[in-house]
């Protein structure tokens, strides 16, 4: 066994500095998700928290400023806050993320298998924490592989989440001599099948429970300033609520588009989720039904701020019922959806 491991991390080395030639055309497909404590206790949760945070492209801030907020503020503060926020949703399988994530690949690596053969290896990664893409990727490699996709698990493209996958990737790449060729997916956000997915959940919600008076459409905000400077993730979210409202033949009174999960006291982008939900039962509006297009997986976010949390504020502001819609996960047309953007934007690579 030792003597085996040894030859494997030979071979991944040579692979990596260039002295192996390999004549395999074996394709990786890298789904990237943004991560998840490994369990819900406040020690696990700093740790995540602390590299999450720290990445530049999330918090924008000058570093020595900021490294002194977030070690001698954020990190003694926001870590026992959100395990007990994360303890409410964690489940037999730990992270509802990482549970969705796993089988969302799995399935995707079953489809795109049966169509391609062994010449297609998916695999997941989470840019922050485990299995990180560094350690994905060279697994991916000592496998044989030749090119690579990265999808990842944001339709709408954000500075702060795909350009950070796309950052976590290259800086792979920068220690390996022999590199494979590589297409980076850059968002899907007005993708037929990904719409289709949406649409036909959202009626599927309405077939099973009373359909609300009106469909908000919650989006992860991001500092206003990022949308300011040129980051197309507001106008994204905008054409896909658009494209989704189209589908399901709503009026414009019908349905709305806000932004949740702020942190901090700079602008973020509006409407706010929270506050919505509290003013729409004074202005009339006395059932919702609630979607989050923007997360592929429902995780925290989803699970614990929108069905809960933001659940609780409606209802309290006098709202009389609140419905969350689940995110696609792992929902066969989803899958579908993932392995036509995939096969699209790189068609040449998954020929049959």
């Amino acid at each position: 066994m030792a003597k085996a491991k040894a030859n494997e991390a030979l071979s991944l080395m040579r692979y990596k500095r260039g002295l192996t030639v390999s004549t395999s055309t074996r394709t990786g497909v890298l789904l990237v998700n943004l991560g998840t404590p490994e369990a819900a206790s406040t020690g696990a949760v700093r740790r995540y928290l602390g590299e999450f945070l720290h990445d530049h492209r999330v918090v924008e801030l000058t570093r020595w400023l900021w490294c002194w907020i977030l070690h001698g503020v954020v990190l003694r503060i926001r870590p026992k806050r959100s395990a007990a926020a994360y303890a409410k949703i964690w489940g037999d399988s730990g992270s509802p993320l990482m549970a969705h994530t796993k089988e969302m690949t799995a399935q995707l690596a079953t489809l795109l298998t049966t169509e391609h053969g062994e010449s297609v290896h998916v695999a997941m990664a989470m840019r922050y924490g485990e299995p990180s893409v560094n350690s994905v990727m060279t697994h991916l490699a000592n496998e044989g592989m030749s090119r690579l996709v990265v999808l990842p698990l944001y339709p709408q493209f954000s500075c702060s989440t795909s350009a950070s996958v796309f950052d976590a990737v290259n800086d792979v790449l920068k220690s390996w001599r022999n590199l494979p060729s590589t297409h980076l997916i850059r968002d899907y956000h007005c993708h037929h099948g990904y719409l289709d997915a949406l649409t036909q959940s959202v009626h599927e919600h309405w077939a099973k429970h009373r359909r609300g008076e009106k469909l908000i459409m919650s989006f992860h905000g991001t500092p206003q300033r990022y949308s300011d400077q040129g980051d197309p993730y507001y106008e994204q979210c905008h054409a896909t609520a658009k494209a989704l409202a189209d589908r399901l033949a709503l009026n414009p009174d019908e349905w709305m588009l806000t932004f949740q999960s702020r942190f901090g006291k700079a602008p973020w982008l509006t409407p706010y989720t929270d506050k919505t939900l509290e003013a729409l039962p004074a202005s009339g509006t006395k059932s919702v039904d609630i979607i989050c297009p923007g997360f592929a997986a429902d995780c925290l976010e989803t699970l614990e701020e929108i069905a809960e949390e933001n659940a609780e504020i409606f209802e309290k502001a006098g709202g009389n019922h609140f419905s969350y819609i689940p995110c696609l996960n792992a929902r066969q047309d989803h899958i579908k959806a993932l392995s036509e953007v995939i096969r699209q934007d790189v068609p040449g690579w998954f020929a049959t």
